[in-house]
């Protein structure tokens, strides 16, 4: 069992004595083109419980998480006017992190700093950015993540384009929820995981998930389809590698990607963690949670 079954599980068995709502917090699901590669919930799954922030946007619109935080939080009031249980589940700590704590109030970067700091990091490579950062804006880089691209290069561009370090605006006061909150994780052995993700990419392929990357082919442009499961097949099918080496490659990079989110969410001393087939000990700790 898997994060969507252990979802329909509680909202269906009534943990709390109620049912309730499902709110995707996954950055892929909520495009409406993705679906296999993205392990979207069967038409029937959805049937089963509502769900919000899936397939309700285009990969031509700019979505992040300041997006997910609104819907969310207009998700959970809809919830709560009929259950007393509302879901969020999914893997993108962003995206939990905004809707649970609120956003920074960061100023709006414009495109040229952004686009200057990013032309300059490619060519000259994360060391030449951890120089940068380290220079202007040293406050951020004694505790930040400096082998992180992304951290640095927003680090720099709110540095470049305000004069002010970014831990300036970190510090703010920010508005998060006010709800009763009880954090589950999910965990497997190393192995197991691993064994689980391969599996989960050959039944993918099987699904027909080359055919549904042929068909976006005119939008892999799309910021939204630099992900896995999409970026490979792409180069498959530019003839930078056979389908045998993407489909390698898109194992390979889930199984990075599932260590990035453990080690995110590991941060946090409030999760309680379970194997994902304990459904009766979860159901027992949310209920003993209210």
């Amino acid at each position: 069992m898997g994060k969507t079954g252990l979802a329909l599980g509680l909202a269906n068995g009534g943990a709390v004595g109620a049912g309730g709502g499902i709110i995707s917090a996954d950055s892929r699901q909520c495009y409406k083109e993705l679906n296999i590669g993205v392990a979207r919930p069967t038409a029937e799954e959805l049937a089963r419980v509502p769900h919000y922030f899936i397939a309700n946007h285009s990969i031509t619109e700019k979505v992040n998480a300041q997006t997910f935080a609104k819907e969310a939080q207009e998700a959970v009031e809809k919830i709560f006017r009929e259950n007393d249980l509302a879901l969020l589940v999914g893997g993108t700590g962003l995206y939990i992190q905004a809707f649970l704590e609120g956003l920074d109030d960061i100023p709006q970067i414009p495109e040229e700093i952004k686009e200057n700091i990013r032309n300059a990091y490619e060519r000259n490579g994360l060391e030449w950015l951890q120089k940068q950062v380290k220079a202007k804006d040293r406050e951020w880089y004694e505790k930040g993540e400096i082998k992180n691209p992304h951290r640095l290069l927003r680090a720099l561009e709110v540095v470049e384009a305000t004069g002010a370090s970014i831990r300036t605006f970190q510090q703010g006061s920010r508005m998060g929820t006010d709800y009763r909150v009880i954090k589950i994780g999910l965990e497997l052995p190393r192995e197991e995981l691993y064994a689980r993700i391969d599996t989960r990419v050959d039944t993918m392929m099987k699904n027909g998930l080359l055919k549904e990357v042929e068909g976006l082919e005119p939008h892999k442009n799309e910021k939204a389809l630099d992900t896995v499961g999409y970026r490979e097949l792409f180069d498959h099918l530019e003839g930078k590698e056979s389908l045998e080496t993407a489909v390698a490659k898109i194992k390979q990079h889930t199984r990075n990607y599932a260590k990035r989110q453990l080690t995110w969410f590991k941060r946090d001393p409030d999760i309680k963690w379970f194997s994902p087939e304990q459904l009766q000990e979860i159901r027992a700790f949310v209920s003993g949670a209210f």
